[in-house]
Parts: structure tokens; C-alpha cells; sequence
């Protein structure tokens, strides 16, 4: 079930974070309690997750995967040649990469301590969903190919915001990217590219934790399911997304955003959990 809501979560607009916390909460599950340091391990486990998301979305685009490192490898080696395209976009996605990954790194704990609770997620998903929508009201007419250095830093910037579980790295990324002119199709290819060095940065970074402090018995089985569910609904996530967005706008998922951030506040409001 979690492999399954990671897969789908992370390339729609809808929080992957967010859902990972909210769908345990929902139903009550708590299948870590029994081990120890079962904090630490959960986070290890939904990061194991992102695996499966980063084989997706690699295996999505290994076409242009593969033209975007050559050039971008080229664009060192061999400085005498001159630039292209594919060489510049790749450079300009991992320095899109660069503020997320300084604030997770500089504010790892505080985010873990002060961010994730289901009333701020609820809130989260409202407050980012219409975000989103207004948006996507703005014309866009640019490609991928326009990407420039800083639209690299805007859309980077905005990624940040998403180490809070609620706001969706996609969904704030395509948000940045449709504000600054994008297309629907491009500001989606841009997310999901994107998506590459920041979940390979934090599998590595969390799997080294994991390494050293050892994997606790009976888990290794769970995470490669897990693993395995969200590498195929990642998949059919992208599909799905770019065919979708060749027709339509990005108000299903404002929509659903809202009504479920409602229904979370509600939920929360009660006590019933």
C-alpha cells in the first residue's frame, strides 16, 4: 500500500510526503512500533520508496537521460566543442537541485521535529493546491528547451518548500515553472527531471544512515515490495500525467488537494484521530 501511494504521489501535484504520514494515520497503522528506534526506520523505509520512484522516472526518460549526461559530460571534457542544449539543461538540473539540498542538509532536524503534523499537511495541501491553480491560469508558452539559469534558481528555490510534507515536489516545481512562463508539458518534463538527482541525493544520503545502523530483520522483504509497487505506479504516474496534461489543466488535482486537506482538518478537529 505505501509502495503504491508513493509511486502515484510523487509525480502528481499531490504530496507524496504528505500522503506517506496521512495514509497510517487514516487507518491506524503502526508497523514500526515494534522495532527499535522505529522513528529512524520509518523515515529509512519511506525513503527505500523513493527507489522505486527514481527507477520509474529514469527508466521514463532513459532516452533523454542518456543524451543530457553525454552532453553534459562533453560540455567538461571537451570545452573546445561547442554547447548545446542538452548539455546546458543538464547542468541547470542539478543546480535546480542546489537549495533543497542545502536546506534539508542544514535544517534536517528542525523539519523532522516541527513539520508532518496531519493538521499542518491539511493545510499544506490547500494552501499549495490553489497555489497551483492560480498558476496555472498564467499563459505559458515556453519550452524545456528555454530553460535558463534563472528559471533553474527560481524552480530550485521553490523545490525547497517541499521538505515540508503537504507541499509536493511536483506540484510546487510545475507551480514555480508554470508562473515563469512554462508550458503544461514542459513545466511537468522540468518536475519530473528534476526529480532525478534530488531523490538519487537523498536515497544516498538516507542509505548511508541505514547502512551503518543495519537493516532490522523481516524488513528487507517489505522494502523490496515496496520498492517494486512504486517503481510500477511511478511509472504509470508519469504516464499518465504528461498524457493527461495534453488535454486538460491541473484543477482535478487543485480539487482534490482541497477536498482532502478539508477533510484532514476535519478529521484532525475531531480527535477521532
Amino acid at each position: 500500500m505505501l509502495g503504491l501511494v508513493q509511486g502515484l504521489s510523487e509525480f502528481l501535484p499531490i504530496s507524496s510526503s504528505g500522503h506517506l504520514i496521512l495514509v497510517p494515520w487514516l487507518f491506524g497503522w503502526n508497523d514500526f512500533a515494534g522495532y527499535e528506534g522505529a522513528e529512524s526506520i520509518e523515515k529509512a523505509f519511506d525513503v527505500s520508496l523513493h527507489i522505486g520512484t527514481l527507477i520509474a522516472v529514469v527508466a521514463y526518460f532513459r532516452r533523454e537521460l542518456a543524451v543530457y549526461i553525454r552532453e553534459g559530460v562533453l560540455m567538461v571534457v571537451r570545452r573546445d566543442r561547442p554547447a548545446t542544449v542538452e548539455g546546458r539543461i543538464a547542468w541547470l538540473l542539478l543546480l535546480a537541485t542546489v537549495p533543497a539540498a542545502l536546506v534539508g542538509a542544514v535544517f534536517e532536524q528542525q523539519i523532522d521535529e516541527h513539520l508532518g503534523e496531519p493538521w499542518i499537511i491539511g493545510v499544506s495541501m490547500i494552501v499549495f493546491g490553489l497555489l497551483l491553480w492560480w498558476a496555472d491560469q498564467q499563459r505559458g508558452e515556453r519550452k524545456l528547451e528555454q530553460l535558463g539559469v534563472a528559471d533553474a534558481v527560481k524552480v530550485g528555490a521553490a523545490q525547497a518548500l517541499a521538505l515540508n510534507p503537504g507541499t509536493s515536489r511536483s506540484g510546487i516545481t510545475i507551480t514555480a515553472a508554470r508562473w515563469i512562463g512554462f508550458d503544461r508539458d514542459s513545466a511537468a518534463r522540468l518536475s519530473f527531471l528534476m526529480s532525478v538527482p534530488v531523490i538519487a541525493g537523498a536515497v544516498l544520503f538516507k542509505a548511508a544512515k541505514l547502512a551503518k545502523d543495519g537493516i532490522p530483520d523481516g524488513l528487507i522483504w517489505p522494502m523490496i515490495v515496496g520498492i517494486i509497487t512504486s517503481a510500477i505506479a511511478g511509472w504509470f504516474a508519469v504516464w499518465g500525467t504528461l498524457r493527461l496534461l495534453r488535454t486538460q489543466t491541473f484543477l482535478p488535482f487543485v480539487i482534490y488537494r482541497v477536498l482532502l486537506g478539508i477533510a484532514v482538518l476535519g478529521i484532525a478537529a475531531s480527535g477521532w484521530r
